[in-house]
């Protein structure tokens, strides 16, 4: 628990969480039975994760494990590295010039990493996005899976607002604002339903969603 927050530990948290989601919605109990297992999808926290999620803002997936491959390669993925790399260095691993820029921010923010793990979440969201480049999409992954927070959303995130519209039977792909509303329904655990629909979402479009 962090600020009496549920965290995501283990497997058996997720299907407790899936098993909830299912007697709740017909829909997500469907979904679950395309998808198989749920994947745990914990992460390390702290300035790498970060970064990472920063790289693989608005590219593919692959894309991206590419760049983040090409950076641990060269020793990027710490802020003093990053700080003292130069924009060519940055570059030639496959950094834009404002990722260059974000991932400089993010080396020069001194966030707390350890505080971060007893913060509410709320706080941990509103501390992240005052960085440049980190919005709250980034936030949200980092509170979900770095974090483990059970009950954490990402609305904004287009995969999952495209499987919603599919597996909803919606006219046409939720809106950030519509999805947010509709995910209060799988409250307390909206982070298994992320799951849920990024894996639903890999099954549908044979694509995945997230990294």
């Amino acid at each position: 628990m962090a600020h009496g927050e549920r965290i995501i530990e283990t497997p058996d948290c997720v299907v407790e969480g899936a098993d909830w989601l299912a007697r709740q919605c017909p829909r997500m109990s469907h979904a679950m039975t395309l998808t198989g297992p749920l994947p745990l999808r914990r992460k390390p926290d702290g300035f790498a994760e970060l970064l990472s999620a920063i790289v693989s803002q608005q590219v593919s997936v692959a894309s991206a494990n590419a760049i983040w491959g090409r950076m641990k390669a060269a020793g990027l993925t710490g802020p003093r590295k990053i700080l003292w790399a130069n924009d060519d260095d940055l570059r030639a691993v496959g950094l834009s010039r404002q990722k260059i820029r974000y991932a400089r921010a993010l080396a020069e923010a001194r966030i707390d990493y350890t505080a971060l793990r007893d913060a509410p979440s709320d706080e941990v969201i509103a501390t992240l996005v005052e960085v440049p480049g980190i919005g709250a999409w980034t936030a949200e992954i980092y509170a979900m899976f770095s974090l483990g927070r059970a009950d954490v959303f990402a609305p904004g995130d287009l995969a999952l607002q495209e499987a919603a519209k599919v597996l909803y039977d919606l006219p046409e792909r939720p809106s950030e604002k519509a999805l947010r509303q509709m995910a209060k329904d799988w409250s307390p655990w909206r982070s298994v339903a992320a799951r849920v629909l990024w894996a639903y979402y890999r099954v549908a479009k044979d694509r995945e969603g997230i990294r």
